[in-house]
């Protein structure tokens, strides 16, 4: 019931100009733009209302999964939960209803998404950056954070190493260009007070080669 009242609001947003209050707002701030890559901030891309339907549905609806993976020599667990869709299958509303708009933001032709469960302060995701070798050239990646606000570190490889400390507000539109991806790693550190759970959805496009792969 909750996923068909975003639809519902999705279509509606359709009929009505992105400048009225309702599903998405027109705020984005550039935060790089350089020959290291260019990373823009949407916040409000939802409204509070949607992005707040949208966490629910997806908390409740989305089959979650742990997952080791190799680290220092030894196998660790995950610090949080995943999922990924391919964006051709059968979606949940909510993923269906947003795709073609972040796609539209983001100017790509976005081919899976990718899910993240942050439960509490404790889970967390190491700087990295995205598998190069999955992505396809030139395309960036876009990643709608809803639940709880976190800080992502974003920072330079190479000095001077910039950094960017930025706090991702349910809602908001993070926008990577294919280039930070080469010259930036990013991350979201454990945090030292108790927080509430936050999804984040990060649409890519993969080269053909790879589009089963998961997460």
């Amino acid at each position: 019931m909750v996923a068909m009242t975003l639809q519902r609001t999705h279509l509606s947003a359709m009929r009505s100009s992105h400048t009225q209050s309702g599903l998405f707002d027109d705020t984005t701030t550039c935060l790089v733009d350089d020959a290291l890559g260019r990373i823009d901030y949407r916040a409000g891309f939802l409204s509070a209302d949607t992005a707040a339907t949208a966490f629910a549905a997806l908390y409740r609806d989305v089959p979650w999964q742990g997952e080791r993976r190799r680290m220092y020599e030894r196998e660790v667990d995950t610090l949080r939960l995943l999922a990924s869709y391919a964006l051709d299958s059968a979606l949940p509303l909510v993923i269906a209803a947003l795709a073609p708009h972040v796609a539209a933001q983001a100017s790509a032709p976005f081919t899976h998404v990718g899910l993240n469960l942050y439960r509490d302060e404790h889970d967390s995701v190491a700087p990295h950056n995205d598998h190069i070798e999955d992505l396809q050239p030139g395309q960036p990646i876009a990643l709608v954070s809803l639940g709880a606000t976190r800080e992502m570190v974003i920072r330079a490889k190479q000095p001077p190493r910039r950094v960017l400390r930025l706090d991702l507000d349910a809602g908001s539109l993070l926008v990577m260009s294919y280039a930070t991806q080469l010259h930036y790693d990013h991350g979201i550190p454990k945090l030292r007070t108790p927080t509430g759970p936050r999804i984040s959805l990060a649409f890519r496009v993969r080269r053909a080669a790879v589009q089963t792969r998961r997460y």
